[in-house]
């Protein structure tokens, strides 16, 4: 079960890494101010916080990118294959070069902070103590190596698309997420439209990541985009939400967002539009706070769509899943490490409806 974000038990146990003094006096004391958050150390160098990590027990680590001895990137690998535990990104290399935090998400950090903007006291930042108290309550396992290329290439000499397109939801912890399923994905894969909460700046970076890791074409999508077998579009994001149009050949439009919808780009948005797909619908829902798009997968699986929804066991944070659940909008709950697999099933012409 997940810790109570709004009022924990204890206060949670934070370290901060950053070699620059100054920086770490503004994260302690954007931190302190809050009474859900005890500093209760600070590192200048990755192998500072090793040892910290192990004395000290912390709840989260906040972690700068470029350090003396170890790159901070190098430091969240290790932590994440030796010791893993919520870590979020404090620095001014997410935000300049977007490839960094994309690969930061990717080693399942679960935020990038932008330190320039953080310093400044700009608004549209996120709070750097609400991004900490979320961190403490995700699950961060041990992974499990995807499926390489070779077996989706293998599967891709047996899979015969039956007509399904298929739509997925996510949001933190989806980075990775996304990753292990479309790993399993063939090159001939059906087509998929996702809707992942991340910055507009930051999605670009991760198509280019997702095509380079998958046997199937990822892109950004575009207005009048026809749906293809063997393509995976990634809603855009920035002041538009992605849409599905049509039954028979259906493509992408782009709605202006009008400041209703707590993410862009929205799940719910996209969902709410594949309803009208029917039974040539599949809705996937992954790990994510709050509950965006549950209702209107509850809608896709009372129009006929197959619906899946990642296992409790496996998510970061059962936020979306979890709504989705309870609502009735899942048949199928399942591991991270399957569910491209399940995709593929339900997708194919020798699926069990």
């Amino acid at each position: 079960m997940n810790a109570d974000v709004t009022r924990p038990v204890r206060p949670i146990r934070v370290l901060i890494c950053d070699d620059t003094r100054t920086i770490r006096m503004l994260i302690r004391t954007l931190l302190t101010r809050d009474p859900r958050i005890e500093v209760v150390g600070e590192a200048t160098d990755p192998f500072e916080a090793r040892d910290l990590i192990k004395s000290l027990q912390p709840d989260v680590l906040t972690l700068d990118v470029e350090m003396p001895r170890m790159n901070g990137l190098v430091f969240l690998e290790n932590i994440m294959r030796l010791r893993p535990m919520p870590v979020a990104m404090v620095s001014t290399r997410t935000a300049e070069q977007s490839d960094a935090a994309v690969r930061a998400l990717s080693l399942r950090a679960l935020d990038c902070i932008d330190l320039r903007r953080l310093q400044r006291g700009d608004p549209r930042v996120a709070n750097i103590a609400d991004t900490v108290v979320m961190a403490a309550s995700a699950k961060i396992h041990k992974r499990v190596d995807p499926v390489r290329h070779g077996q989706a290439a293998l599967a891709g000499q047996e899979f015969r698309w039956n007509g399904r397109y298929v739509f997925i939801g996510s949001s933190t912890g989806g980075v990775d997420a996304l990753l292990q399923v479309f790993a399993a994905y063939p090159e001939n894969c059906p087509p998929t439209v996702v809707a992942q909460h991340m910055p507009a700046h930051f999605l670009e970076s991760f198509a280019q990541r997702l095509d380079t890791h998958c046997a199937a074409s990822v892109r950004l999508a575009q207005s009048g985009d026809i749906l293809k077998q063997g393509q995976i579009l990634l809603a855009p994001g920035g002041d538009h939400h992605t849409r599905i149009r049509g039954r028979e050949t259906p493509s992408i439009t782009s709605v202006t967002d009008d400041g209703s919808a707590l993410f862009v780009p929205s799940v719910e948005v996209l969902f709410k539009s594949a309803v009208s797909l029917g039974d040539k619908a599949v809705g996937v829902m992954l790990t994510g706070m709050g509950r965006d798009g549950a209702r209107e997968m509850l809608a896709m699986r009372e129009a006929g769509a197959h619906t899946i929804a990642q296992s409790p066991e496996t998510v970061v944070v059962d936020g979306m899943p979890k709504a989705a659940r309870e609502c009735g909008a899942v048949i199928d709950v399942c591991d991270i490490d399957t569910i491209g697999a399940r995709i593929l099933a339900v997708t194919s012409d020798s699926s069990q409806r």
